[in-house]
């Protein structure tokens, strides 16, 4: 991150609507080729995670869901549907918190965040289908990184994103939730700062850092699904993003 000079954030439109078994690697040479574009090496290309749900069918129509009592009784207490709420309990590790009728939960990928994930908003056009995570965002990226290799012969590194909110501060922003091709984590420790003070616990989040300036083109409306970050210095290798989760024995607020 030493190294940063004219960084660049390139929109790529994909204006086509995403179905079950799109082969997402190609739309997006499709698209950055329509751009007049062209991928180079060392790029990081970012995606919202609802393109490669879609693609994965990663998609629920809460009438099919059968709410517990459980469910019901969470319902009551948040005013959520209580399909909605069996859902999120079926996607949870464990519901952290309930409260002012948000549910806090630990995925199955080890993500604290609202709802499990779980999103209505640019789904479809039938009210009652929601989006889910992707099973394994770290393997979605790893295959999009392989095939746009295979079609590119380029070494580009790839980072899922999603919209998570923050303890502590207003506003959601966007943060990697899988990675191919990047350390997640630009690490500190042991260097030096400007003035030669060991640093001793600085660690930078440079994957959540590329998704939320990935977000700063994407919008929620402007079918700009995915983002090119060019310039960027960091340390290539075959990671996953759990490097970046905080355990449970490290974690001070649970």
């Amino acid at each position: 991150m030493d190294e940063l000079s004219n960084t660049q954030i390139i929109p790529i439109l994909i204006e086509d609507d995403i179905s079950i078994g799109d082969d997402i690697a190609d739309l997006i040479m499709k698209a950055i080729k329509e751009r007049n574009e062209s991928l180079l090496e060392n790029d990081v290309v970012v995606i919202t995670h609802k393109v490669i749900s879609k693609a994965e069918g990663k998609i629920t129509d809460l009438s099919t869901i059968l709410p517990s009592e459980q469910s019901h009784k969470i319902s009551l207490n948040t005013g959520k549907d209580p399909r909605l709420v069996e859902l999120i309990i079926s996607q949870s590790n464990e519901i952290i918190k309930i409260e002012r009728g948000i549910i806090i939960a630990e995925t199955k990928h080890g993500f604290v965040c609202a709802n499990a994930g779980i999103d209505a908003s640019n789904v479809g056009k039938l009210s009652n289908q929601v989006v889910l995570l992707p099973d394994d965002p770290d393997e979605s990226a790893r295959k999009i990184r392989n095939d746009i290799k295979s079609r590119t012969n380029i070494n580009v590194s790839v980072i899922i994103s999603d919209t998570f909110g923050r303890p502590f501060r207003k506003g959601q922003v966007n943060v990697a939730i899988g990675i191919a091709g990047i350390d997640p984590i630009v690490n500190y420790i042991g260097k030096t700062d400007m003035y030669g003070k060991i640093l001793k616990v600085t660690e930078i989040a440079i994957a959540d850092e590329l998704a939320s300036a990935a977000e700063l083109v994407m919008g929620k409306s402007s079918r700009i699904p995915v983002v090119i970050v060019r310039g960027i210095h960091y340390v290539s290798g075959d990671l996953s993003i759990s490097k970046i989760t905080r355990s449970k024995e490290d974690d001070l607020f649970r």
